[in-house]
């Protein structure tokens, strides 16, 4: 999944790698409170390429032109794709342009550095200069000093260019990323460094393990591994979960495709509705870390649990290597919170939690959900006879 520019800038402050001020804008009329002075740029926050040539990037010298071309960019579809907001930024003077990227070579399993002096727009030219170095071992600042020196960088511009360099770079793996890019890399007259634009590909898989990139998953517009939710309401999917959606009341959670459609078959036998599965996947592997495993359990709660229908979660799950107290300390987390929002007055979070569970350090697993009014039940006919009555009964 590809960030928008103002989203991959944030990611970017946070990483000490220079940005200029900039805006976030959601209406033209928020450009009449606009903290940056004149003149400024308006970009079309969109994912397609080809922003400029299609008319979605404006330079502007004051309010009136300003509010004008925001509301001719928030009409102006860019490959079929219209913004939901706009980036207001402040105009930087360069006197060239690079080019510069961090992406993960699937075919050679390692990260790979690129970069060009001829950045922008000219994407041939860009090609033809293009300088890669492959991080085949632990990274250091000797990759990126390597990278800039292929490029031709001379002085200064060796130092500040391979930090930006290898900025990148620990974003690239602080995040899972599978893609950081800056394009172009602005270089002013008298060598300050500026990314004035950018580009991050979040790698799917890694969601997981990064709630905070899950939190800029688009909201209002269902794109590949998104599923809706109650309606309005729009909540990721990461590809490691199999998610699927169904007209009952009771939210199935388990690990492992086998478990899952057992459970699932037993439910209806029992004569319950499931109103939807998650598959947390692979039982407890070898690589399934017990920060990873909970990270999954969180995010599969919150999606089994999102309709409104939803009136009893059964949570069934095998374990392997990893013990049950590992398991439940998120479903403990989960039940907490719920509370707390239903003190205040939610009645989405109202939602009853049954938990079977089978494996090593059940009695102190028992224990954990107890104090949190979990219900725990062993055996799991029993536990779904129990989810079924619930749902049915309220």
């Amino acid at each position: 999944m590809d960030l928008l520019e103002y989203q991959a800038k944030e990611l970017f402050r946070e990483m000490g790698i220079p940005v200029l001020p900039s805006q976030r804008i959601d209406h033209p009329k928020d450009l009449k409170g606009l903290k940056i002075p004149y003149p400024v740029v308006l970009k079309s926050q969109v994912r397609a390429g080809g922003r400029g040539r299609a008319g979605g990037i404006k330079f502007v010298a004051n309010t009136i032109d300003a509010v004008a071309a925001a509301q001719n960019i928030f009409h102006l579809p860019i490959n079929t794709e219209y913004p939901e907001v706009l980036l207001a930024e402040a105009k930087y003077d360069t006197d060239r342009e690079f080019y510069l990227a961090v992406v993960l070579d699937r075919a050679a399993r390692r990260p790979l550095l690129l970069g060009s002096r001829q950045g922008g727009t000219s994407t041939e030219l860009a090609m033809e200069q293009m300088q890669q170095v492959v991080v085949d071992e632990g990274f250091s600042p000797f990759y990126a000093r390597r990278l800039t020196l292929k490029m031709g960088c001379t002085g200064p511009l060796i130092e500040a260019v391979s930090d930006i360099v290898e900025k990148m770079y620990l974003l690239f793996v602080e995040k899972d990323l599978d893609l950081v890019e800056i394009n172009p890399l602005g270089i002013s007259p008298v060598g300050e460094v500026m990314a004035l634009d950018g580009k991050v590909t979040v790698n799917d898989e890694a969601l997981g393990r990064h709630p905070s990139l899950l939190q800029l998953l688009p909201k209002t517009q269902p794109d590949e591994g998104l599923l809706a939710g109650s309606g309005s309401e729009v909540m990721a999917v990461p590809s490691e979960l199999n998610f699927v959606e169904l007209d009952g009341n009771i939210g199935l959670l388990c690990n492992g495709a086998g478990l899952t459609m057992a459970t699932l078959d037993l439910v209806y036998a029992a004569g319950g509705k499931p109103a939807n599965f998650v598959n947390i996947g692979g039982e407890c592997r070898w690589d399934l870390t017990p920060e990873l495993l909970c990270d999954r359990i969180k995010l599969g709660l919150a999606l089994v649990s999102q309709k409104k229908n939803v009136k009893v979660v059964l949570v069934n799950l095998l374990g392997g290597l990893c013990s049950c107290t590992q398991a439940v300390k998120a479903i403990a987390d989960y039940q907490k919170q719920s509370q707390r929002e239903t003190a205040t007055g939610n009645p989405q979070t109202q939602v009853k939690v049954i938990v079977r569970l089978y494996g090593s350090e059940i009695d102190q697993a028992r224990e954990i959900l107890q104090a949190v009014e979990v219900t725990v039940v062993e055996n799991l006919d029993e536990a779904i006879a129990l989810s079924v009555s619930l749902a049915t009964n309220g």
